[in-house]
């Protein structure tokens, strides 16, 4: 239940800096934007509309056809944030956030940010923005196209059409919001759970082991290999640890074999095995 209640908490708070994003940075500054919200944006040039009741309607009608496309599951993932968005946007556009920012490079940094992170947090809870994503996956389902490849075509679209109410400033300031959520939104995603790999090469790699095992209690993976050169069969060792146990863990290497050869690479996730789980 507690886990269930963090992700409704996390899709929630996603929903609330999208919202936030949209009416305090993008909005009054007029940068151009993608997805649902830049078709409603559209709309609102051409017809006196409040945004967050285009961006309703427009969600509810990719829901609906989503829904019925793609299925309960994709339904399931996407009806929070069809309603949570538009709903906290229609409650921010009451509060006077228009003059929050005045300097437009700032508002668009700001809001990239902000929709990175929104974007973020709904992707990790397991949930999706829904929006102009839904026309994608209908696509790769049924016409076999690459969905990331189509996403940038849409979106492209979607700014196309708002060129003739935006100037030159306005709309390379969206794209730069644009890039920023990208950004943002795949650091947001593996926060926490990043860590470093070590493959390191030693002919002193049984002591190694002990010292990184006992000394930095951190895992560590034998692996078998074959020296290139001589042919020779010897054993590596692979061990996934926090950015914080790196530097020692060097020094220690250096410290047993100043010519032992490693390599370090970032791990975007780790998963361990709950060893308490299978004894019981």
């Amino acid at each position: 239940m507690s886990h269930k209640l963090i992700k409704v908490a996390s899709l929630m708070l996603g929903n609330l800096l999208l919202a936030l994003a949209v009416t305090a940075f993008i909005v009054p500054h007029g940068l151009v934007l993608g997805g649902s919200t830049g078709i409603a944006l559209v709309v609102t040039h051409l017809v006196p509309l409040q945004l967050s009741l285009v961006v309703l309607v427009a969600n509810m009608a990719l829901f609906v056809l989503g829904a019925a496309c793609l299925g309960r599951a994709f339904a399931a993932s996407t009806i929070l944030s069809t309603f949570a968005y538009p709903l906290a946007m229609a409650f921010l556009e009451t509060l006077p956030l228009g003059g929050l920012v005045e300097d437009p490079m700032l508002a668009s940094v700001c809001g990239g940010a902000l929709m990175g992170a929104g974007a973020g947090l709904i992707l990790r809870a397991g949930g999706s923005s829904g929006g102009t994503d839904i026309i994608a996956l209908i696509a790769q389902k049924y016409l076999h196209v690459n969905v990331s490849a189509l996403l940038w075509i849409i979106d492209g679209c979607v700014i196309a059409c708002q060129l003739p109410f935006s100037d030159a400033e306005q709309t390379l300031l969206g794209i730069l919001s644009l890039t920023l959520l990208t950004i943002v939104m795949n650091r947001v995603m593996v926060m926490g759970r990043s860590q470093v790999q070590l493959l390191i090469f030693s002919t002193e790699h049984e002591t190694i082991r002990q010292r990184i095992l006992g000394e930095q209690d951190a895992g560590v993976t034998m692996v078998p290999i074959e020296q290139g050169y001589t042919r020779q069969q010897s054993s590596a060792l692979l061990s996934v640890v926090p950015r914080r146990k790196l530097w020692a863990i060097r020094e220690m290497i250096t410290e047993v074999d100043p010519a032992a050869f490693w390599v370090i690479s970032e791990v975007s996730e780790m998963r361990e095995r709950d060893l308490s789980r299978r004894a019981s």
